[in-house]
């Protein structure tokens, strides 16, 4: 069975449809990259599959729950299992690198824990572990706000390792980044997936990225699912179809 199955998924802001009954299956295990113009719909797709907005229609089952029918602490188990890397990093910035990645710990807590930082010994060494994997461990104890970009991102992947998921959404990772950093978000995203077994879902608008660490690419086009298919067919006409004529031959050279 696929770890993630989205079947018909509708999504209405008013009057206007930002998804157009999508459907798709990803295995575990799998780098999918989604890719699209901006507009086009990956945002709110990805947001819709782990409920951080409510879809309109269609079904979404992942790791064997219907998630639109979890609520409350199963709701914050299923998504325990699947982390969130955020464009804009989404850190607490007067923290510190170690409390910030400990906060992908609050889904497996209560409440009161969570409030008052109640953090195991062992949810610590767990999270300086991950920090460690990620070139971070001389980072533990500075405050979020004196990190660059790229380092900033990677305390958001660790927090995201730390909750333990089966599957990890990027929501435009490397947007935000220079060329050098993204590259060494991208190179660490691919170590997770290969190393660690756990499954990758990311949104890009570079397709030359999607095309190098993906194994497979959904296109998007006005909240359409275009495109399912390997890097090697993604053509030069399957891209003006994406992105239109004009940007297709910019993209494509």
């Amino acid at each position: 069975m696929p770890l993630l199955q989205v079947d018909q998924l509708v999504k209405d802001y008013g009057d206007v449809r930002a998804l157009h009954g999508i459907d798709f299956d990803v295995d575990a295990g799998e780098f999918v990259a989604v890719i699209g113009p901006s507009g086009s719909g990956k945002t709110t797709l990805i947001r819709c599959i782990n409920r951080l907005i409510e879809p309109t229609e269609g079904d979404i089952h992942f790791d064997g729950n219907a998630m639109r029918t979890l609520k409350g602490a199963d709701l914050r188990a299923a998504r325990a299992r699947m982390g969130m890397i955020f464009q804009h990093y989404n850190l607490v910035t007067r923290l510190s690198v170690l409390e910030n990645v400990l906060h992908g710990r609050l889904g497996y807590k209560s409440t009161m824990a969570g409030i008052f930082g109640f953090y195991s010994d062992e949810e610590k060494e767990k999270a300086v572990e991950v920090l460690t994997l990620l070139g971070l461990d001389a980072f533990v104890y500075r405050r979020s706000d004196q990190l660059s970009g790229g380092q900033k991102q990677r305390v958001g992947i660790a927090r995201a390792l730390v909750q333990d998921p089966r599957m990890i959404l990027c929501d435009e990772p490397i947007s935000s980044l220079d060329p050098s950093s993204s590259k060494v978000i991208m190179d660490y995203l691919k170590k997770i997936q290969t190393e660690l077994g756990i499954t990758l879902f990311v949104n890009l608008h570079q397709v030359d990225v999607a095309k190098r660490y993906a194994d497979r690419i959904l296109g998007f086009r006005e909240g359409r699912l275009v495109f399912d298919g390997p890097p090697a067919d993604l053509s030069g006409d399957v891209i003006r179809d994406i992105y239109g004529t004009e940007a297709g031959e910019l993209i494509i050279e």
